[in-house]
């Protein structure tokens, strides 16, 4: 059963869709600053701090880059938990996730407790395989 008030999933939504629209952006940079970054790679460099410093700068571009895709993608399935009726109500275990936290992250799959718990379990299996 989904916490969220009928007068606040408008503006909501609204925060979804503007966030998305801002990563659409910075994608599209990200995928012209690689495509960038290829014609540079082309050319003959003869210092190699420049070939260094052009190599981090890419790298940091894919961080972000993944950064937003994954953030992309939790807001495409936050809009679709608006659409089905199911948006304000934890993945997890049901229950309404407060609209203090859906104010900060109107994204936010899950309640507290249950996000902590999600938490917890990622980063024991994330150990798990070192």
């Amino acid at each position: 059963m989904p916490a969220c008030t009928p007068t606040l999933l408008p503006g909501l939504r609204e925060t979804l869709l503007a966030r998305q629209a801002e990563l659409r952006a910075e994608l599209a940079a990200a995928a012209a600053a690689r495509r960038s970054d290829r014609w540079l790679d082309s050319h003959d460099v003869s210092d190699l701090k420049d070939i260094a410093e052009r190599r981090q700068w890419t790298d940091q571009i894919s961080t972000q880059e993944r950064r937003d895709l994954a953030e992309f993608r939790e807001l495409e399935a936050a809009l679709l938990r608006v659409d089905d009726g199911r948006y304000g109500a934890c993945i997890t275990c049901g229950e309404p996730i407060p609209e203090p936290r859906l104010r900060v992250q109107p994204a936010a799959p899950r309640c507290t407790a249950c996000q902590a718990a999600h938490e917890r379990a990622v980063h024991t299996r994330s150990h798990l395989h070192l």
